[in-house]
C-alpha cells in the first residue's frame, strides 16, 4: 500500500512513516499543511493519505478541506483523518458528503501501528472506520428524541462494531453470537433508523451517521 502523511508537526509524521515503513507500508510523501497534501497526491497518486484535521495556516479544519478535495478530484485515494480530540461535527460533516473510504482516528490510538494498518487496509476497500474510542463516547452521549434511542442495548452494541469498520463476521466474533443474529440485528438497526430503501452497504454508512449525530 502507499500512502501519503500530512502533519505539521515533522517529527510525528516522520515517526509515524517509520512506523509504517516497518510495518510494510510504502510512505510515499509527507505535508506538512494541505497544498503540500493535496501536491503529493496529485504526484504520486497513493492508496490512502494519512490527514491531521487541525493544519496551518488557521489549525481548524484545514484537514477536512483537503480531505474533500482529495475525495473529489481524487476518489481513488482513501482518506483517515487524525485528530488529537473528539471532533464529531466535522466527522459528520467529511462523511456526509464522502461516506465511502473514510477513516477518523484519534492521535492517542495511532501509536499501535496494528490499529492504523487496519484502517488503512479497511478505508482502501471502501469502507468507512470509526477509532472505538470515539465511538464509545459518542455512545455514552444523549441527545433528546433520538432515533437512536429506538435500539436495543445489543443493536447499539452491533452499531458501535458497525461503526469501527467491523464486517458481520467480525462482530459476531466480538460479541460471541452467530453471523445471522448479526444480520437480523443489522435488519432491525436499519429499519428503526428509517433506512429500508438502500443498499445494505450505503445503509451501514446512514446508520454511522446518524451515531455521529448524536
Amino acid at each position: 500500500m502507499r500512502v501519503v502523511i500530512a502533519d505539521d508537526l515533522m517529527l510525528l509524521r516522520s515517526g509515524l512513516a517509520r512506523l509504517l515503513g516497518e510495518a510494510g507500508v510504502d510512505v510515499v510523501a509527507e505535508a506538512g499543511d494541505g497544498e503540500a497534501l493535496l501536491r503529493a497526491v496529485g504526484r504520486f497518486d497513493p492508496d490512502a493519505a494519512i490527514v491531521d484535521i487541525r493544519m496551518p495556516p488557521t489549525h481548524t479544519d484545514e484537514g477536512i478541506q483537503a480531505a474533500h478535495r482529495i475525495r473529489s478530484e481524487h476518489p481513488r485515494t482513501a482518506v483517515v483523518l487524525l485528530s488529537q480530540y473528539l471532533e464529531p461535527r466535522y466527522a459528520e460533516r467529511l462523511f456526509a458528503d464522502q461516506p465511502r473510504s473514510l477513516g477518523y482516528l484519534l492521535k492517542e490510538r495511532v501509536s499501535n501501528i496494528a490499529v492504523l494498518t487496519d484502517a488503512l487496509q479497511r478505508v482502501a476497500e471502501g469502507e468507512c472506520v470509526i477509532d472505538p474510542t470515539i465511538v464509545a463516547r459518542l455512545m455514552g452521549r444523549r441527545r433528546s428524541d433520538s432515533p437512536l434511542d429506538r435500539l436495543t442495548a445489543r443493536e447499539r452494541e452491533v452499531l458501535g462494531l458497525m461503526a469501527e469498520g467491523r464486517s458481520n463476521a467480525g462482530i459476531a466474533g466480538q460479541l460471541g453470537i452467530s453471523e445471522r443474529t448479526v444480520e437480523a440485528a443489522c435488519a432491525q438497526i436499519f429499519q428503526k433508523l428509517d433506512l429500508t430503501q438502500s443498499p445494505d452497504e450505503n445503509r451501514r454508512v446512514l446508520a454511522v451517521l446518524e451515531l455521529l449525530r448524536m
